[in-house]
């Protein structure tokens, strides 16, 4: 059992931590995609410093990322294998995805904040909290325009509404992996934006369809 949790913890970080959007970079810059933009490997970076398509497609991949794994660690195990494992063994792996594209090991542990790839890790843990936290996402956009803050919310949201519908049922036990990933997984999300935080609290924070110097000179 041991060897089979550490074998999928070990794939999931592996494939968790390839950048698409660094590899990205390469193909189109034939630079280091942090050497431009926020400097940041995510999708959003991807997007606007290589446009909507490349950004749609590591969207895509990085969210890929998480769902996979988390998926199919339960499936190749499932036969012969304790039913009450399955559980812990998806939300560790899907744990370890994420940590994968946070921290990756190709890029000396410097990674993006974990959003798509959390997305993709919840679609199967979670479908209806996830579901909630996409909307959540989606309206915050509208409105905002930032998204970071849309992140930021999607992720509370998450949490907010994995704990609202598991109301009134035991969140300790077999329950425990799940009710844990639902609070360290939002709380390390956010805590990776806290640059962004910082910005949206000044004014700077770059919205999505403006350049920084139309915002600059909004703000003065």
């Amino acid at each position: 059992m041991f060897f089979t949790f550490a074998f999928w913890c070990i794939v999931a970080f592996v494939i968790g931590g390839i950048p698409f959007g660094y590899l990205a970079g390469l193909i189109v810059l034939k630079d280091d995609i942090r050497k431009h933009g926020s400097g940041n490997i995510g999708a959003t970076n991807t997007w606007r410093t290589l446009g909507w398509k490349w950004g749609v497609a590591v969207l895509v991949l990085d969210a890929l990322k998480g769902l996979i794994p988390t998926l199919l660690s339960a499936k190749f195990v499932a036969e012969g294998f304790d039913p009450a494992k399955t559980e812990p063994l998806r939300v560790a792996v899907g744990l370890f995805a994420i940590a994968g594209h946070m921290f990756p090991i190709w890029l000396s542990f410097r990674g993006g904040k974990g959003v798509a790839t959390a997305l993709g890790v919840v679609l199967v843990l979670a479908p209806v909290a996830s579901a909630a936290a996409f909307g959540a996402f989606l309206v915050s956009l509208g409105i905002w325009k930032m998204v970071s803050l849309s992140s930021i919310l999607s992720a509370t949201t998450f949490s907010v509404v994995y704990f609202v519908l598991r109301r009134g049922t035991d969140l300790g036990g077999a329950s425990l992996p799940m009710t844990l990933f639902a609070i360290v997984v939002p709380a390390l999300i956010v805590f990776r934006h806290r640059s962004n935080i910082l910005r949206i609290i000044q004014g700077t924070e770059r919205r999505i369809g403006r350049k920084p110097a139309e915002e600059r000179k909004q703000e003065t």
